[in-house]
């Protein structure tokens, strides 16, 4: 087996983020729970966009997040994931690749008439993010999207749960996951969101048990996995189904689980601005740690630090001064 090219494959939603700071009485007009993800068609984005002052727009996407920040914490990265041939899509091509990273992904034709998605993230004062997203582009991922080579070219690949919604997407994650281990490379998966475990449970339970080495989640989506309220009896099931698991629990830090050993591994608190990222910035962390053979104890510390990098700013994405390494 030839040494990987690269530490790291994420694959995800390609995503235009537009930013904005709001009242939390525009997130109850809007009909939505604070701090949820609600996925919306063309008319409604357009609508939201013009009731709000829009402060930033940079590339996003959890998956691409993440390959963000690894590659800026030394890890050597590529990503696939589905644009449209448009403005938008343009952009979100230069930015990753302006990161560094590596994107062989080719754009949905014109002719197809589905624009690239945009997630409109809302912030309120306490630093929360409501989320609407309007898919595009994204929802036309394929088996066909999946690059045997840059899938075996990668120490581990990274899929988005928020990806795993339609069925060909569904088959591409598979397709992906047995290309890595057939070349002897691991398979990661986050779950993203208790909506898209709850929307594709079994699917979900199948893909984990049956492709996952490498389980990332927060306590509330672990929970909804194993359809359970017990956080001790989740930790359990999902041990017995990965090789690694690592939960975050927001200010109580990360529980890692391993081979039957499990770390609690604390964080610091900081002056919350904006959680948008925080999952994919932990994550990243997490794996860039991997990547130059950390402990898992070091590699939870650097995704508390990563994580907590990002949230005291604005954005999903790290700043110029971002310096942390792993």
């Amino acid at each position: 087996m030839s040494a990987p090219k690269h530490d790291l494959l994420c694959i995800g939603n390609a995503i235009v983020d537009v930013l904005a700071s709001v009242d939390p009485a525009v997130i109850a007009d809007l009909g939505a729970t604070p701090g949820s993800m609600t996925l919306i068609d063309a008319a409604t984005a357009q609508d939201i966009e013009n009731r709000i002052a829009v402060e930033r727009v940079a590339g996003g996407g959890s998956g691409a997040n993440t390959a963000v920040v690894a590659a800026r914490m030394g890890a050597k990265v590529s990503y696939l994931g589905k644009v449209a041939e448009d403005q938008a899509g343009t952009h979100f091509t230069q930015d990753i690749r302006d990161q560094g990273l590596t994107f062989p992904s080719q754009p949905l034709a014109a002719s197809e008439k589905i624009p690239t998605a945009r997630c409109i993230v809302l912030v309120t004062p306490d630093g929360q993010r409501t989320m609407f997203t309007y898919l595009g582009a994204c929802t036309e991922f394929t088996p066909a999207d999946v690059h045997e080579e840059t899938v075996t070219d990668a120490a581990i690949t990274y899929m988005e749960g928020y990806l795993y919604d339609k069925p060909h997407a569904q088959a591409a994650f598979e397709h992906a996951a047995t290309l890595a281990r057939k070349a002897g490379r691991q398979v990661a998966l986050t779950l993203s969101d208790t909506f898209c475990v709850g929307r594709h449970h079994a699917a979900f339970r199948g893909l984990v048990a049956g492709h996952v080495d490498i389980l990332f989640a927060n306590e509330a989506e672990l929970l909804t996995l194993y359809e359970t309220t017990d956080f001790e009896d989740a930790l359990r099931q999902v041990a017995a189904e990965t090789q690694l698991a690592i939960v975050t629990r927001s200010e109580k830090g990360a529980v890692v689980i391993s081979k039957g050993e499990r770390h609690d591994v604390p964080t610091t608190p900081v002056k919350v601005v904006d959680t948008t990222g925080a999952g994919d910035a932990f994550a990243a962390g997490f794996l860039a740690g991997l990547s130059k053979q950390h402990d898992l104890v070091t590699c939870a510390k650097l995704g508390n630090q990563a994580a907590g990098a990002i949230i005291t700013r604005f954005g999903a994405r790290p700043q110029e001064d971002f310096a942390l390494r792993a």
